[in-house]
């Protein structure tokens, strides 16, 4: 009977496999986005976002951020994006997966082309 109890509960644990959660990229919260202004220097803009994770090869003047966040064990899956635009060292515009601080759209639309 033991010997039954014991291979049934080496079955019934070998079947659960956890897996970790996998994050990839800036983690950005909200309360970060609402920091950044237009007119920020790409410096300043680092020091508040870090280091984007895709920088564009033709231009310096448009950064993006990634992130993503998986779970295999609910099959939960996000991803945001965030793009931002400088004119020479300077912001300009902000765009993607969250909300765009007031400072931004009393500005106007002043993305590059």
């Amino acid at each position: 009977m033991v010997r039954l109890l014991v291979v049934v509960l080496s079955l019934f644990l070998s079947s659960c496999v956890y897996t970790l959660d996998i994050q990839q990229g800036n983690i950005i919260n909200q309360k970060d986005i609402d920091k950044l202004r237009p007119g920020l220097t790409k410096k300043q803009v680092v020091f508040v976002l870090g280091n984007p994770v895709v920088n564009d090869s033709f231009s310096d003047d448009k950064w993006v951020y990634l992130y993503t966040y998986s779970n295999k064990n609910t099959d939960i899956g996000n991803t945001k994006r965030l793009t931002v635009f400088f004119n020479g060292d300077l912001l300009v515009n902000m765009e993607g997966d969250y909300e765009t601080p007031e400072a931004f759209t009393e500005a106007g639309d002043t993305k590059p082309e």
